[in-house]
């Protein structure tokens, strides 16, 4: 199980107990840790919580679920990055950042359940408090093969980790600074 850092883990304050200016965020890697390129999310989570500091108003963690399940998970949060596999034709490995209202991640959506932006609108209509839709960023790797019983990603896929990681730092470490004019 992967030690979760920041507000709501055993260690740490709870979110409600930071400071207002505090932003709460969530990073969450998505993913099934034994279908090759479909880890790919919990794989670049695990290696976040090897190179991050714990922070008081981050949670760094993994998650296997979508839709409803990945709103539920949300809730309480002021901002989040959530890393997972995609498959839109793109050679594997490619990055791609996108927000909900783009095209849902692998684990946003099933037959069963809603997509991730049907799941935060409800969730708002419930009163819950949700990251805003671009307070969400969606860090998408493309899968090469996510229907494979296997532990380790493909190597297209593999060698993206560390740039995704790298992505997720400077999203967080950017994300409060203020932009100039013509920047976007």
């Amino acid at each position: 199980m992967p030690q979760k850092f920041g507000c709501g883990s055993p260690t740490s304050m709870t979110c409600e107990s930071l400071p207002p200016t505090m932003k709460r965020t969530l990073v969450l890697g998505l993913g099934n840790p034994i279908l090759s390129d479909d880890s790919v999310g919990l794989r670049v989570v695990q290696e976040l919580q090897k190179v991050l500091p714990p922070q008081e108003d981050v949670v760094i963690d993994e998650d296997h679920w979508g839709g409803l399940r990945l709103m539920e998970r949300l809730t309480g949060f002021d901002r989040a990055i959530i890393i997972d596999a995609i498959q839109t034709g793109a050679a594997p490995g490619t990055i791609r950042i996108l927000h909900p209202s783009e095209i849902p991640t692998q684990h946003s959506a099933s037959a069963h359940d809603v997509n991730l932006p049907t799941a935060l609108a409800f969730g708002r209509q419930m009163g819950l408090h949700l990251p805003s839709d671009d307070a969400i960023v969606l860090v998408a790797i493309e899968a090469e093969d996510v229907l494979t019983f296997g532990e380790q990603c493909t190597p297209a896929v593999a060698a993206a980790i560390p740039h995704a990681v790298k992505l997720v730092k400077e999203i967080l470490s950017n994300w409060d600074r203020p932009t100039t004019e013509g920047e976007s």
